[in-house]
Protein backbone atom coordinates (compact mmCIF):
# COMPACT_ATOMS: atom_id res chain seq x y z
CA UNK A 1 0.00 0.00 0.00
CA UNK A 2 1.04 3.61 -0.87
CA UNK A 3 1.86 5.47 2.27
CA UNK A 4 -0.05 8.89 2.67
CA UNK A 5 2.17 11.63 4.18
CA UNK A 6 0.25 13.70 6.87
CA UNK A 7 2.93 16.05 7.26
CA UNK A 8 2.86 17.63 3.38
CA UNK A 9 -0.73 17.70 3.34
CA UNK A 10 -0.88 19.97 7.03
CA UNK A 11 1.63 22.00 5.49
CA UNK A 12 -0.18 22.75 2.29
CA UNK A 13 -3.64 23.27 4.49
CA UNK A 14 -1.37 25.96 7.00
CA UNK A 15 0.07 27.94 3.60
CA UNK A 16 -3.42 28.19 1.90
CA UNK A 17 -4.96 29.37 5.29
CA UNK A 18 -1.88 31.95 5.53
CA UNK A 19 -2.70 33.24 2.05
CA UNK A 20 -6.34 32.98 2.79
CA UNK A 21 -6.34 35.39 6.18
CA UNK A 22 -4.06 37.84 3.80
CA UNK A 23 -6.40 38.01 1.39
CA UNK A 24 -9.39 38.99 3.84
CA UNK A 25 -7.07 41.13 6.03
CA UNK A 26 -4.91 42.71 3.09
CA UNK A 27 -5.41 46.18 4.08
CA UNK A 28 -4.26 45.68 7.47
CA UNK A 29 -0.96 44.54 5.95
CA UNK A 30 -1.05 47.51 3.97
CA UNK A 31 -1.08 49.60 6.45
CA UNK A 32 2.02 47.34 8.19
CA UNK A 33 3.99 48.17 5.07
CA UNK A 34 5.61 51.46 6.02
CA UNK A 35 6.32 50.53 9.57
CA UNK A 36 8.25 47.67 8.22
CA UNK A 37 10.17 49.78 5.43
CA UNK A 38 10.94 52.11 8.53
CA UNK A 39 12.66 49.15 10.58
CA UNK A 40 14.20 47.79 7.66
CA UNK A 41 15.88 51.05 6.48
CA UNK A 42 16.46 52.41 9.83
CA UNK A 43 16.99 49.43 12.12
CA UNK A 44 18.36 46.34 10.14
CA UNK A 45 20.49 47.82 7.74
CA UNK A 46 22.45 49.93 9.41
CA UNK A 47 23.64 46.91 11.45
CA UNK A 48 25.89 46.36 8.74
CA UNK A 49 28.14 49.56 10.32
CA UNK A 50 28.47 47.05 13.57
CA UNK A 51 31.65 45.62 11.58
CA UNK A 52 33.13 48.75 12.23
CA UNK A 53 33.97 47.53 15.86
CA UNK A 54 36.29 44.56 14.39
CA UNK A 55 38.30 46.85 12.36
CA UNK A 56 40.76 49.48 12.59
CA UNK A 57 38.58 51.91 10.81
CA UNK A 58 39.46 54.46 8.32
CA UNK A 59 36.98 56.78 7.29
CA UNK A 60 38.74 57.71 4.25
CA UNK A 61 38.56 53.95 3.08
CA UNK A 62 35.56 53.46 3.98
CA UNK A 63 34.00 49.49 5.98
CA UNK A 64 34.83 47.21 2.61
CA UNK A 65 38.47 48.93 2.50
CA UNK A 66 39.64 49.06 6.59
CA UNK A 67 41.91 46.52 8.45
CA UNK A 68 40.18 44.04 10.38
CA UNK A 69 41.83 43.38 14.08
CA UNK A 70 39.36 41.13 15.02
CA UNK A 71 38.34 41.85 19.27
CA UNK A 72 41.20 44.40 19.64
CA UNK A 73 38.58 47.07 19.99
CA UNK A 74 36.78 45.06 22.72
CA UNK A 75 39.85 44.07 24.99
CA UNK A 76 40.70 47.88 24.89
CA UNK A 77 37.38 47.95 26.73
CA UNK A 78 37.45 45.38 28.97
CA UNK A 79 41.00 46.80 29.88
CA UNK A 80 39.95 50.46 30.24
CA UNK A 81 39.52 52.02 33.89
CA UNK A 82 37.50 55.47 32.04
CA UNK A 83 34.97 52.11 30.38
CA UNK A 84 34.87 51.03 33.77
CA UNK A 85 34.37 54.32 35.63
CA UNK A 86 31.61 55.12 32.59
CA UNK A 87 30.22 51.96 33.26
CA UNK A 88 29.67 52.11 36.42
CA UNK A 89 27.64 55.56 36.02
CA UNK A 90 25.45 54.19 33.85
CA UNK A 91 24.49 51.51 35.96
CA UNK A 92 23.88 53.28 38.91
CA UNK A 93 21.83 55.90 36.99
CA UNK A 94 19.66 53.09 35.59
CA UNK A 95 19.44 51.52 39.28
CA UNK A 96 18.05 55.11 40.36
CA UNK A 97 15.82 55.66 37.97
CA UNK A 98 14.17 51.58 38.07
CA UNK A 99 14.24 52.40 41.83
CA UNK A 100 12.23 55.61 42.35
CA UNK A 101 11.57 56.71 38.64
CA UNK A 102 9.65 53.13 37.46
CA UNK A 103 7.12 53.45 40.48
CA UNK A 104 5.85 56.81 39.70
CA UNK A 105 4.25 56.68 36.65
CA UNK A 106 2.03 53.59 38.73
CA UNK A 107 1.25 55.51 41.58
CA UNK A 108 0.20 58.55 39.14
CA UNK A 109 -2.03 56.58 37.32
CA UNK A 110 -4.08 54.90 40.74
CA UNK A 111 -4.07 58.18 42.28
CA UNK A 112 -5.72 59.56 38.74
CA UNK A 113 -8.08 57.04 38.45
CA UNK A 114 -9.20 57.36 42.29
CA UNK A 115 -9.79 61.32 41.35
CA UNK A 116 -14.05 61.46 40.70
CA UNK A 117 -14.03 65.31 39.92
CA UNK A 118 -13.50 65.02 35.90
CA UNK A 119 -12.44 68.44 35.51
CA UNK A 120 -10.21 68.51 38.10
CA UNK A 121 -8.91 64.81 36.60
CA UNK A 122 -8.60 66.08 33.10
CA UNK A 123 -6.61 69.38 34.27
CA UNK A 124 -3.91 67.57 36.53
CA UNK A 125 -3.34 64.85 33.15
CA UNK A 126 -2.92 67.91 31.35
CA UNK A 127 -0.09 69.32 33.77
CA UNK A 128 1.70 66.11 34.02
CA UNK A 129 1.81 65.61 30.55
CA UNK A 130 3.01 68.90 29.30
CA UNK A 131 6.25 68.58 30.30
CA UNK A 132 6.82 65.07 27.95
CA UNK A 133 6.79 67.46 24.92
CA UNK A 134 9.55 69.83 26.12
CA UNK A 135 12.49 68.90 24.47
CA UNK A 136 15.62 68.06 26.88
CA UNK A 137 17.08 71.36 25.62
CA UNK A 138 14.59 73.18 27.09
CA UNK A 139 13.97 71.21 30.18
CA UNK A 140 18.16 71.73 31.30
CA UNK A 141 17.77 75.43 30.57
CA UNK A 142 14.89 75.52 33.21
CA UNK A 143 17.05 72.89 35.71
CA UNK A 144 19.97 75.62 34.88
CA UNK A 145 18.13 78.54 35.31
CA UNK A 146 16.15 77.31 38.87
CA UNK A 147 19.25 75.95 40.14
CA UNK A 148 22.05 78.46 39.49
CA UNK A 149 23.79 79.63 41.99
CA UNK A 150 23.56 83.20 41.32
CA UNK A 151 19.95 84.04 41.25
CA UNK A 152 18.18 80.72 41.10
CA UNK A 153 14.78 80.03 42.87
CA UNK A 154 16.25 76.75 44.85
CA UNK A 155 19.37 78.78 45.95
CA UNK A 156 17.45 82.11 46.35
CA UNK A 157 15.45 80.34 49.44
CA UNK A 158 18.31 78.52 50.68
CA UNK A 159 20.12 81.54 50.95
CA UNK A 160 16.86 83.44 52.34
CA UNK A 161 16.82 81.19 55.44
CA UNK A 162 20.52 81.96 55.85
CA UNK A 163 22.22 79.06 53.83
CA UNK A 164 24.43 78.88 51.45
CA UNK A 165 24.35 78.93 47.66
CA UNK A 166 24.76 75.32 45.98
CA UNK A 167 26.74 75.47 42.59
CA UNK A 168 24.13 71.69 41.90
CA UNK A 169 25.01 71.00 38.28
CA UNK A 170 29.23 71.27 39.56
CA UNK A 171 28.54 69.26 42.71
CA UNK A 172 29.03 65.53 42.66
CA UNK A 173 27.21 64.58 45.35
CA UNK A 174 24.06 66.21 44.12
CA UNK A 175 24.56 65.87 39.98
CA UNK A 176 22.99 62.06 40.06
CA UNK A 177 20.04 63.40 42.02
CA UNK A 178 19.60 66.46 39.59
CA UNK A 179 19.13 63.86 36.61
CA UNK A 180 16.81 61.50 38.07
CA UNK A 181 14.82 64.42 39.50
CA UNK A 182 14.64 66.07 35.83
CA UNK A 183 13.93 62.88 34.26
CA UNK A 184 10.78 61.92 36.45
CA UNK A 185 9.27 65.44 35.97
CA UNK A 186 9.52 64.83 32.42
CA UNK A 187 8.61 61.51 31.68
CA UNK A 188 6.29 60.15 34.69
CA UNK A 189 3.26 62.09 33.68
CA UNK A 190 3.61 60.30 30.20
CA UNK A 191 4.57 57.04 31.35
CA UNK A 192 1.57 56.92 33.07
CA UNK A 193 -0.68 56.97 30.03
CA UNK A 194 -0.48 53.47 29.76
CA UNK A 195 -1.19 52.52 33.12
CA UNK A 196 -3.72 54.50 33.20
CA UNK A 197 -5.14 52.73 29.75
CA UNK A 198 -4.12 49.29 31.44
CA UNK A 199 -6.53 50.37 34.86
CA UNK A 200 -9.78 51.48 32.34
CA UNK A 201 -9.72 48.09 30.70
CA UNK A 202 -10.62 46.41 34.39
CA UNK A 203 -14.03 45.58 34.53
CA UNK A 204 -16.26 48.27 37.13
CA UNK A 205 -18.46 45.16 38.18
CA UNK A 206 -14.62 43.67 40.39
CA UNK A 207 -14.79 47.33 42.34
CA UNK A 208 -18.90 47.13 42.68
CA UNK A 209 -18.23 43.65 44.14
CA UNK A 210 -15.59 44.35 46.15
CA UNK A 211 -17.62 47.79 47.79
CA UNK A 212 -20.44 44.96 48.43
CA UNK A 213 -17.88 42.95 50.54
CA UNK A 214 -16.98 45.73 52.49
CA UNK A 215 -13.96 46.51 50.75
CA UNK A 216 -12.13 50.33 51.06
CA UNK A 217 -10.55 52.50 48.31
CA UNK A 218 -7.07 50.63 49.52
CA UNK A 219 -8.11 46.75 49.48
CA UNK A 220 -9.60 47.74 46.12
CA UNK A 221 -6.05 49.56 44.83
CA UNK A 222 -4.38 45.91 46.36
CA UNK A 223 -6.54 43.45 45.33
CA UNK A 224 -8.30 44.64 41.92
CA UNK A 225 -6.21 47.57 40.58
CA UNK A 226 -2.69 46.51 41.34
CA UNK A 227 -3.34 42.40 39.81
CA UNK A 228 -5.32 43.94 36.94
CA UNK A 229 -2.31 45.99 35.43
CA UNK A 230 0.15 43.43 36.67
CA UNK A 231 0.86 41.86 32.91
CA UNK A 232 1.39 45.78 32.15
CA UNK A 233 4.06 46.81 34.71
CA UNK A 234 5.73 43.26 34.23
CA UNK A 235 6.15 43.77 30.52
CA UNK A 236 7.31 47.68 30.67
CA UNK A 237 9.33 46.00 33.18
CA UNK A 238 11.12 43.63 31.02
CA UNK A 239 11.63 46.14 28.17
CA UNK A 240 13.17 48.83 30.92
CA UNK A 241 15.75 46.16 32.11
CA UNK A 242 16.74 46.38 27.91
CA UNK A 243 17.63 49.56 28.61
CA UNK A 244 19.49 49.53 31.09
CA UNK A 245 22.64 50.64 29.84
CA UNK A 246 21.30 53.15 27.87
CA UNK A 247 20.49 56.03 30.00
CA UNK A 248 19.29 59.50 28.47
CA UNK A 249 22.59 60.76 26.68
CA UNK A 250 21.10 64.24 25.30
CA UNK A 251 19.87 64.63 29.18
CA UNK A 252 23.45 64.19 30.31
CA UNK A 253 25.41 65.96 27.74
CA UNK A 254 23.37 69.00 28.70
CA UNK A 255 23.26 68.79 31.94
CA UNK A 256 26.97 67.74 32.37
CA UNK A 257 30.57 69.29 32.77
CA UNK A 258 34.22 68.46 33.29
CA UNK A 259 33.99 68.76 36.93
CA UNK A 260 31.31 65.72 37.37
CA UNK A 261 32.78 63.21 34.98
CA UNK A 262 33.19 61.34 37.55
CA UNK A 263 29.35 60.94 38.47
CA UNK A 264 28.06 61.95 35.40
CA UNK A 265 29.65 60.63 32.56
CA UNK A 266 28.04 57.71 31.01
CA UNK A 267 28.03 55.43 28.08
CA UNK A 268 26.16 57.36 25.61
CA UNK A 269 28.00 60.60 26.20
CA UNK A 270 31.63 58.28 26.67
CA UNK A 271 30.34 57.29 22.53
CA UNK A 272 29.40 60.22 21.81
CA UNK A 273 32.94 62.00 23.11
CA UNK A 274 35.18 59.25 21.65
CA UNK A 275 33.48 58.94 18.37
CA UNK A 276 32.99 62.30 17.16
CA UNK A 277 35.42 64.03 19.53
CA UNK A 278 38.54 62.08 18.91
CA UNK A 279 37.04 60.38 15.57
CA UNK A 280 37.64 56.71 17.24
CA UNK A 281 34.93 55.09 15.31
CA UNK A 282 35.65 51.81 15.85
CA UNK A 283 36.36 51.96 19.76
CA UNK A 284 33.15 53.65 20.15
CA UNK A 285 31.34 51.26 17.99
CA UNK A 286 32.69 48.26 20.23
CA UNK A 287 30.95 50.13 23.29
CA UNK A 288 27.79 50.36 21.40
CA UNK A 289 27.80 47.48 20.44
CA UNK A 290 28.62 45.81 23.90
CA UNK A 291 25.57 47.90 25.56
CA UNK A 292 23.12 46.44 23.29
CA UNK A 293 24.48 42.88 23.84
CA UNK A 294 24.37 43.34 27.86
CA UNK A 295 20.71 44.69 27.41
CA UNK A 296 19.75 41.96 25.09
CA UNK A 297 20.86 39.08 27.41
CA UNK A 298 18.99 41.02 30.18
CA UNK A 299 16.32 41.03 28.42
CA UNK A 300 16.23 37.70 27.95
CA UNK A 301 17.02 36.29 31.25
CA UNK A 302 14.08 38.75 33.00
CA UNK A 303 11.54 37.27 30.71
CA UNK A 304 12.59 33.99 31.37
CA UNK A 305 12.60 34.43 35.16
CA UNK A 306 9.11 36.11 34.79
CA UNK A 307 7.85 33.78 33.37
CA UNK A 308 9.01 31.17 35.65
CA UNK A 309 8.65 33.18 39.05
CA UNK A 310 4.93 35.17 37.80
CA UNK A 311 3.71 32.97 35.13
CA UNK A 312 3.72 36.63 32.81
CA UNK A 313 5.66 37.28 30.32
CA UNK A 314 6.15 39.31 26.64
CA UNK A 315 7.05 36.10 24.88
Amino acid sequence: MKRISFKKDNKDVKEKSIWITIKKNYDMYLILIPGLVYLIIFKYLPMYGVTIAFQDFNIFKGISGSKWVGLMHFRNLLYSKEFFRVFRNTLLLSIYDIIFLFPLPIFIAIVLNEIKNIFYKKTVQTIIYLPHFLSWVVVSGIFINILSPSGGFVNNIISLFGGKPISFLMDKHWFRSILVISSGWKGAGWSAIIYIAAITGISPELYEAAKIDGAGRIKQIIYITLPGIASTIVMLFILRLGHILQVGTEQVLLMYNPTVYDVGDVIGTYVYRMGLGKMDYSFSTAVGLFNSVIGFVLVMIANALSRKLVKRSIW
